[in-house]
Parts: structure tokens; sequence; C-alpha cells
């Protein structure tokens, strides 16, 4: 009984670790589906610990595997009760869930991208044109692909905003406007709207 308590409590802790190290690249999906973009970045600082989460929740799951595939002790005494039956909470079939969805959890920045939405771009009228500029904005607190289609999603909802190319690994976003519709301050506002941060900008280049 006490060994089948511990594998129960390891396969959770396993999971948990697990959520916790993709947390990050969860919630600006979560925020999304909620229509709360502020929340988006809440959980960037577990991005640096993901490592270590995802060690620990690997350890565990093994340990837990372990505890379920070890050969039980054999007890000699003809006065001990007969085994109780294994619950399914105790089962090597939930343990196999429990591992199904750690994996997927764990592995979840690597695909998060694909439950995104593509962002529809804002074509530019001839008219417009030379009222383009272009600047690129120093971003803080993306942490995988799905902080990139996040932010770049609700720059393709600014009117004004023509063209974006956001880049969490280089932690910068590119941005194409129309300055006689939209203006630098208002971008900045959208952006830390999502929960990221607008470190600062430069001007890439601008149109008269």
């Amino acid at each position: 009984m006490k060994q089948e308590t511990s594998s129960k409590v390891v396969a959770g802790v396993g999971i948990f670790a697990a959520i916790a190290a993709s947390l990050c690249c969860i919630i600006p999906l979560l925020a999304l589906l909620a229509g709360s973009s502020s929340m988006a970045a809440n959980f960037s600082w577990i991005a640096p610990a993901r490592p270590y989460l995802i060690g620990l929740s690997i350890v565990v799951l093994i340990s837990a595997w372990y505890q379920q595939l070890k050969p039980k002790s054999k007890v000699d005494d003809c006065n001990c009760e007969p085994p109780k039956k294994t619950s399914f909470l105790h089962s090597k079939g939930f343990l196999g869930i429990v591992t199904i969805v750690a994996v997927v959890m764990m592995t979840f920045p690597l695909y998060a991208k694909m439950f995104y939405p593509k962002p529809k771009v804002q074509a530019a009228p001839v008219a417009i044109i030379n009222n383009k500029e272009q600047i690129s904005y120093n971003i803080e607190g993306m942490t995988c692909e799905a902080c990139e289609e996040h932010l770049n999603i609700e720059l393709s909802k600014v009117k004004g905003v023509i063209d974006y190319n956001t880049s969490y690994a280089n932690k910068h976003s590119i941005i194409t406007f129309d300055k006689s519709i939209v203006d630098i301050k208002k971008i900045e506002e959208v952006i830390n709207n999502t929960g990221y941060k607008a470190l600062n900008y430069k001007s890439i280049n601008t149109t008269k």
C-alpha cells in the first residue's frame, strides 16, 4: 500500500513539473482564447527553469515506472491477508496516461504554433505607400514560437499596421505601418498590452 501511494505521488509530481515547464508557452494560447492578452507573459519567468523542470519530470516518471515494474517481494506467511486488487490510479494504465500527458506538455513549445490562427496582413493601398515607416522593437518576455504568433495576431488587429516579423529567438519585432493612420506610441501600447514588454525601438527606414 505504501509503495502504491509513493508511486502515485511521484507520478503526480512528474506531470506537475511537465505542465509547469511549458506554462510560459501555454499561457499565451490560453490568453488568446480567453481574450485576455495582458496575461500572456505572466509566466515568462519560468522559461529559464524549463530545462530543470523537464529533467525533474523525467526523473520522477522513471522512478514511478521503476516502482511499477520492479518485482514484488514475496511473503511466505500463510497467515497473511490476500493481496488487494490494485486500483486504476495505482495501475500501469494510469501511469501510462500520466506519462503521455507529461510528454505532450514537455514538447508543447515544439508544436504550439499550429494552434494559432494565421494573422491577416493588411494590404497597403498605393495612396499610402509614401507614408510607410518601418521600426524594430526589442521585446522582453517572449519564450517560444507561440509568443511570436500571439504578438503577430495582436499586431494584425491594429489599423494601419501593414506588416510584422516577430522573432522570439532574436527578441524583436520588425513592424511596418502607415504613420498617417497609427503612430509608434499606439504600437508600443499594443505590444505592452499583450504582457510582453517593448523596451526600445529603432527606425529601419522611412519613406517621406
